[in-house]
């Protein structure tokens, strides 16, 4: 069965990276109702973003924890029990076997789990510095493939492989997508970026797009174009 279509606008998730509570609640007033979906990861995880998380899904907002756990299995168990209370929809692992399949146990009956395959600010030098025997493209596929086979309903990949991963994993599996830049921002410190169209023409189901939006003079127009952009690009 094919999934249900994603609103476009639910498709644009927006990265609270910012350093303070305060400093995301303002920034959500400024974006009103041009965005749905936000994330949370370190940055504002460890400044108390956590209660934050929890305001924003009583308003109903969709929420992405970003904490990528990647722990002993009872620990990662443990995490994502918490995170479901929170409300969220879905929440970040590591895309390790043993990690994997304790995320997916945990996780009840509406967090969906995402694993993460290779980060955006990796490219094949980082990876064979780290140790790996892989380059990205056949990591990433080996770990789609382990991912779908132990139940995971989603995957982060960059851009460039979210046309390759769609081809293994078929159209169940959500394919989130970061690293993304409108054609006039600065790339900063990612790797492998693209643009919110082609990576929705690629396959990607949900675009995680950060400094352009946070940054921007008009947070609410920037997040407006690039949900036109995904309009334009069929999603």
């Amino acid at each position: 069965m094919k999934p249900a279509p994603i609103p476009s606008r639910d498709r644009l998730i927006v990265a609270l990276d910012l350093s303070s509570v305060e400093a995301a609640e303002a920034l959500i007033e400024r974006i009103g109702d041009s965005v749905t979906f936000y994330k949370i990861g370190y940055q504002l995880g460890y400044a108390g973003g956590l209660s934050l998380a929890a305001k924003l899904a009583d308003r109903g907002k969709k929420l992405f924890i970003d904490f990528k756990l990647h722990d002993i299995g009872n620990t990662v168990s443990k995490g994502i029990e918490s995170i479901a209370k929170l409300g969220a929809t879905f929440a970040t692992v590591h895309a390790y076997p043993q990690t994997m399949k304790a995320a997916v146990d945990a996780r009840g009956p509406s967090l969906k789990i995402l694993a993460v395959t290779v980060l955006t600010s990796y490219d094949e030098d980082d990876l064979h510095a780290a140790g790996y025997r892989l380059g990205i493209s056949e990591m990433v596929e080996a770990r789609a493939l382990q991912a779908q086979a132990l139940g995971v309903d989603g995957l982060v990949c960059s851009g460039e492989e979210v046309a390759t991963v769609r081809g293994i994993v078929g159209p169940q599996m959500a394919l989130v997508t970061p690293g993304i830049r409108p054609a006039d921002s600065a790339v900063g410190d990612q790797k492998r970026v693209m643009t919110p169209g082609r990576a929705i023409a690629s396959g990607a189901d949900y675009l995680v797009v950060g400094r352009p939006v946070v940054d921007a003079v008009d947070p609410k127009a920037a997040a407006e174009m690039i949900v036109a952009e995904i309009v334009e690009a069929g999603g």
